[in-house]
């Protein structure tokens, strides 16, 4: 639904799904190399040929780059290799008073669900800065269909025109939104989850942890590679910030417009490592395992248990950070995003 790929980088996405539709053994010849291994995983030969073609073709890290232009550039990654997104009911557009102004959410209803739905808040990764309802519009699509369930995504608002913590106050306002809105929307209010990927996972455990005075609270929380500790501290940091796809230095550049200063890195708003997680919502946790983020969310998972909350964890072992939505072109990848949904729909059914 958003601004279509040029002619250069439709032919761009096409050669690159074709080449890497060639055999295993090919894909690492190509890449220049045998298997790459670290801390016990192996990355997937797909995942090794695309990062070696984003070398050849010289694609710039979102560092390199100005706001505006990082914004458009993460649009185009994403339509590279999205995945073919399936025929819903209904995807329509609306607008609530957010705090900070008027919010624009999307809302995707597959087919054939009840009069009163379960339904799924979205909030979409990029570091806080870039990232929007076209980046992250297939994804919300299949986890609509899969997951049998309304999903709402939410356009919160971007840094650094809008630091910490205006993402975080709009995550938890539009969940309330939601809630308020159930009837109007179809959806059972007793069956609303919250989900996200990277910056939108960490939204989304802060929406969990903000709302549990609430009398509505999220029943499930599904963190894709959260972002949870905004201070970089885990390992893999620094073992995995330097050639799969998401680098320190990107990071690092988030974190320099999100953040007012240092100290916000310890805000349990801003990091919900830093919070007490007791009473969370049962929350499933994926990670990759060549993804500098894996380590923080592998942790998190461990804390929320460690407090008494279900969880349920899984790493996409040979996967980087960002593959679910690079599932139309990497073969490994699509079941994983499918395990994502399917995790899903359990928890709202």
């Amino acid at each position: 639904m958003g601004k279509p790929l040029s002619v250069s980088h439709r032919f761009q996405a096409f050669a690159a799904r074709l080449l890497l539709s060639l055999p295993d053994s090919l894909q690492r010849r190509l890449a220049g190399g045998g298997p790459v291994e670290r801390d016990g995983h192996t990355l997937d030969p797909q995942v090794q040929h695309m990062l070696a073609m984003q070398r050849r073709m010289r694609r710039p890290h979102f560092h390199e780059l100005s706001v505006a232009r990082a914004r458009r550039e993460m649009d185009i990654n994403t339509a590279m290799l999205a995945p073919l997104a399936p025929t819903l009911e209904t995807v329509s557009e609306d607008r609530f008073q957010g705090p900070g102004g008027e919010l624009a959410v999307r809302i995707y209803r597959p087919r054939g669900l009840a009069a009163l739905a379960p339904a799924t808040v979205y909030f979409h990764g990029g570091g806080f800065v870039v990232g929007g309802l076209d980046s992250h519009d297939p994804v919300c699509r299949i986890l609509a269909d899969e997951a049998r369930c309304v999903v709402i995504a939410v356009d919160y608002r971007l840094a650094p025109e809008h630091r910490f913590p205006a993402a975080a106050d709009d995550a938890v306002a539009a969940f309330r939104h939601v809630v308020a809105s159930a009837g109007a929307l179809g959806i059972d209010p007793k069956r609303i989850a919250v989900a996200g990927d990277s910056a939108g996972g960490n939204l989304s455990a802060v929406v969990g942890l903000e709302t549990r005075g609430d009398a509505v609270r999220p029943v499930f929380q599904l963190l894709i590679y959260p972002a949870v500790d905004l201070t970089m501290s885990f390992p893999s940091i620094e073992s995995l910030g330097k050639g799969f796809f998401l680098e320190k230095e990107t990071m690092e550049w988030f974190m320099g417009h999100y953040l007012r200063g240092a100290e916000d890195g310890r805000d349990p708003r801003a990091s919900p490592w830093f919070a007490d997680v007791a009473g969370a919502p049962p929350a499933a946790v994926f990670t990759a395992g060549f993804d500098p983020l894996r380590d923080e969310g592998e942790a998190f998972a461990g804390k929320l248990e460690a407090a008494g909350v279900p969880v349920a964890f899984a790493c996409h072992r040979g996967m980087f950070h960002g593959h679910v939505s690079a599932s139309g072109g990497l073969s490994n990848a699509r079941p994983a995003l499918s395990e994502i949904a399917g995790a899903l729909r359990r928890a709202l059914q």
